[in-house]
């Protein structure tokens, strides 16, 4: 078997979203194939101990099978679930789960059903488009799976359909102004990134991360937006000099309107900067942080840590049945937006640290501090092992650990249940809906403790 070979395939069952089957004695992960169906795929990569392909033709449709709606399906490397159904995407995450538990952290937890949607699309809150092309004719739109090849859009079924008209007006702005696009080769050109963020109250933030701080022809792009988006109520930019594929600066500065666009989650009010983090899905963040309150199982008298606090959605839903919370963020601008927060919606038991929590955590242990719970968000790559020994010295009763990548997530419970910690709940939301992306909220209590 060599690339670009043809065979035909008998799909076994799924590895992630990929369908996997055997050929002369290797394992082959199929893209765009289900669990029993009979495929020709075309091979596109030949390692020592497996292959890679692509489906070329269906022989024989599993009933699972739907034909993707989105236009970019084939193309794009976002929603990579559409050729199957909702809910054979809901088992495939909740058996990525378990096999990440098992294989990587060796925890042994009853592994529930995702929670879904009942209408998953036109979900996301934010989203953020590379920008690319030449001056005149840009290009706006996601990458290409396995590249950084921009693939154009003008539409996207998972964005609030306010983001699309950001995206269409930056485009003629672009074009008939000739602006010059970031080349990320010779990391020359302005405009990097197209960001959006809309509330649920359809109110609208639109962010321009180029290179420098001033753009040409800014009036002109404030009135095409104004004009062209409905509930616009802030544009900003973020300059971005980086060489990194880091999407924000570390600063932005406002063009027109508010410099924080106001949200709803959960009973709580928010001001969220371009700079803050926020989950981008809000029925769905919901469901995921109302979890994590029910692990947490406070009394009201307890001591509660929230590290990568982003801007205190957490911390201040815990603030509710706590005695005190401390957030900890490394981003200044977030724990500004946490600090506003707990002033805009009266919440006086709340302490914000802009720091981060590998260096403050240890200190703070060190300094004597005993949390009874410890709630963990941390990003992708999930939390530095100095955090982790902080909390097994702190020795709180219940460490409540909320993922977006079970992967590194198990990674790290392996550690803590090393240290005399046992996962004993956990439960899993869609909140990247048709993605192959899932958040997982895992329970820890320490052995012999009630």
């Amino acid at each position: 078997m060599k690339k670009n070979d043809v065979v035909q395939l008998l799909i076994e069952r799924l590895g992630g979203e990929q369908g996997i089957a055997r050929h002369e004695g290797m394992t082959v992960f199929v893209r765009n194939a289900l669990p029993g169906e009979r495929v020709m795929a075309r091979i596109e990569k030949v390692q020592k101990n497996c292959a890679f392909a692509k489906t070329v033709e269906i022989l024989s449709a599993s009933p699972e099978r739907r034909e993707p709606v989105c236009p970019y399906y084939e193309k794009c490397g976002g929603c990579v679930c559409q050729h199957m159904t909702y809910e054979m995407s809901l088992t495939m995450k909740q058996d990525r789960v378990k096999d990440a538990l098992m294989r990587i952290g060796h925890v042994d937890v009853l592994v529930p059903p995702v929670l879904g949607m009942e209408n998953p699309w036109h979900y996301r809150n934010k989203t953020s488009l590379p920008v690319g092309g030449e001056a005149g004719a840009p290009l706006l739109g996601y990458y290409a799976p396995r590249s950084h090849r921009i693939v154009d859009i003008d539409h996207c079924l998972i964005a609030m359909e306010e983001s699309d008209s950001v995206v269409r007006v930056v485009r003629q702005w672009m074009t008939k102004f000739g602006i010059q696009p970031y080349q990320e080769l010779t990391r020359q050109g302005l405009v990097r990134h197209v960001m959006s963020r809309v509330s649920r109250e359809k109110k609208v933030m639109a962010v321009i991360v180029a290179t420098q701080r001033q753009l040409p022809h800014e009036r002109e792009l404030v009135a095409m937006l104004r004009s062209g988006v409905e509930g616009l109520v802030s544009v900003c930019v973020s300059v971005n000099k980086r060489g990194d594929n880091v999407i924000l600066g570390d600063n932005y500065h406002v063009l027109y309107g508010e410099s924080r666009l106001h949200d709803t989650l959960c009973g709580f009010d928010y001001a969220l900067s371009p700079l803050s983090f926020f989950q981008i899905n809000p029925e769905q963040t919901e469901k995921l942080y109302y979890t994590a309150l029910e692990f947490a199982d406070l009394k009201g008298d307890e001591l509660v840590t929230d590290l990568y606090c982003g801007a205190g959605t957490i911390s201040l839903l815990l603030s509710k049945r706590a005695k005190k919370v401390i957030g900890v963020e490394i981003v200044e601008p977030a724990i500004r937006d946490a600090e506003e927060n707990a002033r805009r919606n009266g919440v006086s038991n709340v302490e914000f640290h802009a720091a981060a929590a590998e260096d403050l955590l240890p200190q703070m242990v060190e300094k004597g501090l005993r949390p009874d719970v410890v709630v963990l968000d941390p990003p992708r790559k999930g939390c530095e092992e100095s955090v982790l020994r902080a909390i097994l010295t702190a020795s709180p009763k219940r460490v409540v650990y909320v993922s977006c990548d079970v992967a590194t997530q198990a990674r790290d419970a392996k550690i803590l249940c090393e240290g005399g910690y046992r996962a004993t709940r956990c439960q899993s939301v869609d909140m990247f809906c048709h993605t192959a992306h899932v958040e997982n909220v895992l329970l820890f209590e320490r052995d012999g403790v009630k």
